[in-house]
């Protein structure tokens, strides 16, 4: 049955544009069929020559940070630590493109963004010892939790973003999620919301091959992540994801375009996970070899460096300042996190929720009693000695 034929047909007057029909032009949201590249292209001699030197610095920092935390699980001081090597470009760049009063919502793997971006090293690593719910102030940082389920941190920074647009705040949020994160309901849920208020939101996904186990072909038949977009009304755009200047310009232009009102973006950095999930996975599973190795001839450090080299930007002792750099930092992570921290139980209850409700109070209560009553317990023993 058509409109026509429905019943009260002949007083069918929809107002232009009608309910059922688009109200977007898809063409100019649809990403390019190529990842966009700007090291080794004609594009890199705009790009300012400190901000490449910064980026290197940052690339080699946060691939240092990665190794050390690894480390650190293997000698039981992490839980566990998801590496982000051979990421580094996206997860740095993203850090680097927000202004102070701007929003970071990282993922689980995002620690290098927090990082960069100027969290404390080794309160980015709390939650992953397993120390407290998360090892930081967000407030302070303008850094949300370390999200470990999977998107949920994406309708929260659309939340966030709205609110301050409505505010009347000058405030962009950028909301990273991995190509597995894609498949869950709340990452549709947020760019829906985000592009029918238009809220000043940037979504960077960095996929890199597989969730876990699961590549990409197994997730999804779009051509791109990035054309999931069109489906929302927003652009979509596909950016190489270990080429750093490029995806600093391609974020760069996304949250200028929200801040001046222009909503959402999604971006799709191609990367690749040069190493398992976590400590606790084995890549060698569902994956060969030869595909790790071939990544490793686009390596994000490797690109840039050679792109600095040659323009005579970055000599050997550039590049041994930095890696000295790192090390200093890798040495000052690993002592920090080698001493075993003082913990208050109590501190259970506290960061949950601004006003406790009644069960955590009961539930604090009854910790309390029993933390007092095994006080009292080695008192007692202590003068019986």
């Amino acid at each position: 049955m058509t409109v026509q034929e429905l019943p009260g047909a002949a007083t069918y007057r929809p107002t232009p544009p009608p309910a059922w029909k688009p109200i977007t032009d898809p063409a100019p949201l649809l990403p390019d069929p190529e990842p966009y590249r700007v090291l080794g292209t004609d594009a890199v001699a705009d790009v300012d020559p400190e901000l490449l030197l910064r980026l290197h610095a940052e690339l080699v920092r946060g691939r240092r940070y990665n190794t050390q935390a690894t480390a650190l699980t293997k000698q039981g001081r992490l839980a566990v630590y998801p590496s982000s090597t051979g990421q580094e470009a996206s997860e740095i760049a993203a850090a680097l493109v927000l202004e102070e009063r701007d929003w970071l919502f990282p993922s689980y793997r995002d620690t290098l963004a927090a990082v960069a971006r100027g969290l404390d090293p080794v309160e980015a690593l709390t939650l992953l010892r397993g120390d407290r719910h998360t090892g930081y102030d967000p407030r302070v940082h303008r850094i949300a939790p370390l999200c470990t389920p999977l998107a949920t941190q994406l309708p929260h920074a659309v939340g966030l973003a709205h609110a301050a647009r409505l505010k009347g705040d000058d405030v962009v949020a950028l909301a990273m999620v991995g190509d597995g994160g894609t498949s869950e309901g709340d990452f549709h849920e947020a760019l829906n919301f985000a592009a029918v208020w238009k809220a000043p939101v940037v979504f960077l996904v960095q996929n890199n091959g597989f969730a876990i186990s699961v590549p990409l072909a197994k997730q999804t038949a779009a051509p791109s992540l990035a054309h999931k977009a069109v489906g929302y009304g927003m652009p979509g755009r596909l950016v190489d994801g270990n080429d750093a200047a490029a995806v600093h310009q391609v974020l760069s232009e996304a949250v200028a375009r929200a801040r001046r009102g222009g909503g959402p973006t999604l971006i799709e950095a191609v990367t690749y996970r040069m190493e398992a999930h976590t400590n606790a996975d084995d890549a060698t599973r569902y994956r060969v070899d030869s595909e790790v190795e071939a990544w490793r001839a686009h390596d994000p450090v490797q690109l840039l460096e050679r792109e600095l080299t040659g323009r005579g930007l970055l000599d050997d002792e550039g590049i041994a300042a930095a890696k000295e750099a790192a090390e200093r930092m890798a040495a000052t992570l690993r002592d920090r996190m080698n001493a075993d921290p003082e913990l208050a139980p109590m501190d259970l209850f506290t960061h949950v929720y601004a006003e406790q409700t009644s069960q955590l109070r009961e539930q604090a209560a009854a910790l309390r009693a029993e933390l007092d009553a095994e006080q009292d317990h080695e008192h007692s023993a202590e003068e019986s000695r």
